[in-house]
């Protein structure tokens, strides 16, 4: 049924232009790039001999043809694959737009040879270590055939069908695995599950694992900025591509087509070591939740305190990534698995972040569940409910058009783990709330505290982050939800994480107060004594478009918007405080 639901639009071919890089060109062949190569002089040289094969033809089992590109080391012993499975062209690592992200982050093209594909593994690194790298063009890329679709079980089929045409080549050991960033990362959340028999470890760096929670319908609000730059500016082909902006305008409520974007959690049970952060407002949620609800035995967790590019790229890191394949891949007793299960963050946000805290799960064991409740007469937050019932609220377009809650630690507090807002609301003159949260870090004098993730923070950055490019700047755990949309999933939902159906539309009735539940991006915050919490409720984005150049959602409020607390009403802030 779902692919009937699917809604497609005429591709265009890729062109010389800023997305167009040095090896783009279809060009099949076999050539030997030799040990001090460099493909342009913003790159570093590779270190080794490599043979590079273009745009070898691939067949699908539906009978599309796709077209690969494989770099190995040269000579005659067998090596492992890592695979790079993206929309993003396998040519674009040269590319202008590449090195303008590179250079908006802060990122010397020197660290990368230019053979990567755009978020995926470089190269230069992995040959000289004894692995190939395969960077495709999916279906409907470039000159791939077929219809391309957008984080889909459709491109888990098909990279379950590329994972199994390389393990038999004759260079290979019948080992393969995935990596990269973003996109990236959820196409191994959907190849995973189909549990191709050669798949041997997987290395998701940050990656939605929901499109309509995630990327189109986060909290039940059509939000389409990153998902329209994502179908306007990728999937260049000679076919069509997928409208998923106009199936989301047709399909608002979850149904077969936006459940088969969802990957099977359940069917992943190869190696993974998936690494995430608590600010990437586009990917955070989606790593998070594939990490809980994969059936992986053997996972790994690392929960860094930066952005995915700095982060994947970083010698310690791709190191680190490297002794995890050639335990899985290469069978080498190196101590992997003595490795912490889980190694989290700890944001400072003042310079003194805690990066690689070792845990056996997450949150970790000594996190306890605390509830904050909400005194609309005061406005503050604190651990025993209020005696007295108040309410607090704003007017849509005024200003103030936010309400906030202030809690002061008088102790070192540390939380960790899945933050959640439990709010008894109102709509007076409207039907429904698109409400917006944020838990900020203030400190002992009240000024909010923020920290980039990447490496530029000039002039440029600090104009981009100032209301918008959420992913660049961090200002805290952010959480949204429609409130028509708040029909709870019981059979998902936990007391640390609720997760909607988003399947059916209950509209506010005059009066009537509804208690909801909004899940915020996980958090892991040092708090010193005398520093604050504050909770910002409001009927706007708090944090803007979360990347450059985004188009802001305009939600879709009028009236005013009521919060109500007390004994009747116990809105509260549970945080996930450790005790140790």
């Amino acid at each position: 049924m779902s692919d009937d639901q699917k809604v497609y639009m005429p591709s265009r071919p890729l062109e010389p232009g800023d997305r167009y890089g040095i090896l783009s060109g279809f060009d099949p062949g076999t050539r030997t790039l030799e040990a001090g190569y460099r493909i342009a002089p913003q790159f570093r040289s590779i270190p080794v001999d490599i043979v590079f094969e273009k745009d070898i033809p691939v067949t699908l089992r539906d009978g599309v043809t796709i077209h690969v590109d494989v770099f190995r080391p040269v000579g005659a012993e067998k090596v492992p694959v890592i695979v790079a499975w993206s929309p993003y062209g396998k040519g674009q690592g040269t590319s202008t737009s590449v090195m303008g992200v590179f250079g908006l982050v802060g990122l010397d093209n020197g660290i990368v040879s230019g053979l990567e594909k755009f978020e995926g593994p470089d190269p230069a690194y992995w040959c000289a270590r004894g692995y190939a790298i395969c960077n495709p063009d999916i279906r409907g890329v470039a000159d791939s055939e077929g219809d391309s679709v957008l984080w889909d079980r459709q491109e888990g089929r098909d990279c379950h069908d590329l994972i199994e045409w390389l393990a038999v080549q004759e260079w290979c050991t019948g080992k393969v695995a995935m990596s990269g960033t973003s996109y990236l990362a959820v196409s191994q959340w959907f190849t995973a599950a189909e549990q191709p028999p050669h798949l041997a470890a997987i290395n998701p760096w940050e990656g939605v694992s929901d499109v309509y929670r995630d990327l189109v319908m986060r909290g039940g609000m059509p939000d389409h900025g990153f998902a329209r730059q994502l179908r306007d500016y990728s999937f260049w082909g000679k076919s069509r591509k997928e409208d998923i902006i106009a199936e989301a305008d047709i399909y608002p409520l979850m149904n077969d087509l936006w459940e088969n974007k969802i990957p099977q959690f359940d069917k992943i049970t190869v190696p993974a070591y998936v690494v995430a952060s608590y600010s990437n407002t586009l990917h955070t949620a989606g790593t998070f939740r594939a990490w809980r609800r994969m059936a992986s035995q053997d996972k790994w967790l690392r929960v860094h305190n930066t952005q995915e590019w700095p982060d994947y790229y970083e010698e310690e890191n791709v190191e680190d990534l490297r002794r995890f394949f050639d335990h899985y891949l290469k069978g080498e007793d190196n101590g992997w698995e003595q490795t912490p299960r889980v190694r989290y963050s700890l944001l400072d946000l003042e310079g003194g972040d805690q990066t690689g805290v070792p845990a056996d799960e997450f949150p970790p064991t000594d996190v306890t569940l605390t509830k904050f409740y909400l005194d609309g007469r005061s406005r503050t937050l604190a651990t025993s409910a209020p005696d007295d019932g108040a309410s607090v609220g704003y007017t849509v377009g005024s200003n103030p058009d936010t309400v906030s809650f202030i809690t002061r630690f008088d102790k070192e507090t540390v939380l960790v783990g899945y933050p959640k807002a439990h709010l008894h609301v109102e709509a007076r003159g409207a039907d429904d709330i698109d409400l917006f949260v944020l838990v900020q870090k203030l400190d002992a004098y009240g000024t909010p505290l923020q920290q980039f993730t990447v490496p530029n923070q000039g002039a440029l950055a600090q104009d981009l982050t100032e209301r918008g490019a959420s992913i660049l700047r961090y200002k805290g755990s952010d959480g949204r939800l429609r409130v028509s949309m708040r029909h709870l999933d019981e059979s998902l939902s936990t007391d640390a994480v609720p997760v909607h159906t988003f399947d059916r539309v209950e509209k506010l009735s005059p009066g009537q107060i509804v208690a909801v539940d909004i899940d915020l991006l996980p958090i892991g915050l040092t708090f010193h004594p005398g520093e604050q919490l504050r909770l910002v409720i409001s009927g706007r984005d708090l944090l803007g478009p979360m990347m450059p150049n985004l188009v802001e959602y305009t939600p879709a409020n009028t009236g005013q918007h009521i919060i109500h607390t007390g004994p009747a009403h116990p809105s509260h802030l549970q945080l996930p405080v450790r005790t140790s």
